[in-house]
């Protein structure tokens, strides 16, 4: 096992490293600056739009640019194959040149867990390889939670793993191992969720356990650590399992990562804080945020959700200035915020819908749609697709006014969010994963 250097915003000075590409030097920080604009590159025009690279898609956001997607199917209507998933784990299935990638968590001989990738051919299911990545002692865990519950993510060269506290890998899309980091520890309460990111050269996820939280950035080729950062909210419980989102506002890259008491904007290339907004208390958060009309969408989870609008182009604390809007009712704890057009939806995790004007937060409906909810809805093909616990699929007809267009039941437990490809939907449940297409 390697050992990762620590560097952290306080060092002094960025080496220099030189370009393989043109040969000049540079420092790490502008090497990751460029590294993240290539990456946008990469999600917007490289990558088809029958890819799902990521939790939440392409943009990381919940939307698709395809066709064709079914809107009724049960558990064996328009139900293209259905394959049976060794071990258990609620990481969502990812999408990449019509191959499936996911995680899971199968128990050892010794005790241990052992923890897996996986990848499958999109087109007729068929397992290509199962590899182990880690075996670790299991830790106890929320009754809702798995071992393997963060979803894994490409950018086409290699499928980035991760495990919370057991660790974090990389592999090449032909299933070996190209790096292991065990170095990050924390002490997790309810086990681990949220997924990781990649900005530029860096893939970055949060550690917030039950105590000394932070948010840290490996080297996407490397597995070293290039910079960590201690975040310190005041919150009486620390942990979370928010899945961070990078965006550009006024030409400024952001990484934006709610937590407990508060969602904070970082600098990609240091680390360092750039601003945050505070929310009371307000922990174990795992909706990811969303970003559009200018306003980021978070919610502040346990024990009284509240959905806050935030304009990202502040300077240290924004919170008497820079939230928008707010609404408590309906607010989820689990599954993300959707803005399709000019509106944002919502789905608590009781299965109240809301569908609110983006830039103002006025109400336009509150309907209770059914079941209990943690996946993350999702646009696509003109619709939003919902997915109950109770494998329940709910599609909806986006607008002002409130219009269901079916409900499916696949009649299995299901916590993942989908996956979407060119005309069809993946849909892990706690035994399978389906492939959800028109006959």
């Amino acid at each position: 096992m390697m050992k990762n250097q620590l560097t952290t915003p306080a060092d002094s000075g960025n080496p220099l490293i030189s370009c393989s590409i043109c040969g000049r030097s540079e420092s790490a920080g502008s090497q990751l600056w460029r590294g993240l604009a290539l990456l946008v590159v990469f999600f917007t025009l490289l990558a088809p739009a029958a890819d799902w690279p990521q939790f939440r898609g392409p943009d990381g956001q919940g939307h698709a640019n395809v066709t064709g997607l079914p809107t009724e199917w049960s558990a064996k209507k328009n139900v293209a194959w259905k394959k049976e998933i060794p071990g258990a784990g609620w990481a969502s299935p990812i999408l990449f040149r019509e191959k499936i990638y996911l995680t899971t968590a199968a128990p050892a001989p010794n005790g241990n867990q052992s923890l897996r990738a996986l990848c499958l051919d999109a087109r007729d299911g068929k397992m290509l390889w199962n590899v182990e990545v880690f075996s670790a002692t299991p830790v106890n865990g929320h009754k809702k939670n798995s071992h393997a519950s963060p979803t894994p993510l490409t950018d086409g060269e290699r499928l980035y793993v991760h495990f919370g506290p057991y660790g974090t890998g990389a592999l090449d899309l032909q299933g070996r191992i190209l790096w292991r980091n065990t170095e990050l520890k924390f002490p997790p309460v309810h086990g681990n969720g949220g997924s990781p990111a990649l900005a530029g050269h860096a893939l970055v996820f949060s550690c917030d356990g039950a105590s000394n939280p932070f948010f840290v950035a490996l080297n996407k080729a490397t597995g070293e650590t290039l910079w960590r950062t201690p975040r310190n909210t005041g919150a009486s419980k620390t942990f979370s399992f928010s899945t961070p989102l990078v965006i550009t506002n006024n030409g400024q890259a952001q990484i934006i990562s709610p937590t407990s008491g508060a969602v904070i904007s970082y600098d990609p290339r240091t680390g360092q804080e750039i601003w945050r907004a505070r929310y009371p208390e307000g922990y174990s958060v795992i909706p990811r945020p969303v970003f559009a009309h200018g306003l980021l969408f978070v919610s502040s989870a346990y024990d009284r959700p509240v959905v806050y609008a935030v304009r990202p182009d502040g300077k240290g604390d924004v919170t008497e200035t820079h939230i928008a809007w707010s609404i408590n009712k309906g607010a989820p704890n689990t599954p993300s915020p959707l803005v399709v057009g000019g509106e944002v939806y919502f789905i608590s995790d009781s299965g109240i819908m809301t569908c609110a004007d983006a830039k103002s937060g006025q109400v336009h409906w509150q309907e209770r749609v059914g079941g209990n909810y943690s996946a993350s809805p999702v646009f696509a093909d003109g619709k939003i697709f919902t997915q109950s616990e109770e494998g329940v699929g709910t599609v909806l007809k986006p607008g002002r006014k409130f219009e269901v267009l079916a409900k499916n039941d696949v009649k299995e437990r299901t916590l993942a969010s989908y996956a979407i490809g060119d005309g069809a939907i993946y849909l892990r449940t706690a035994e399978h994963l389906l492939k959800i297409q028109a006959d």
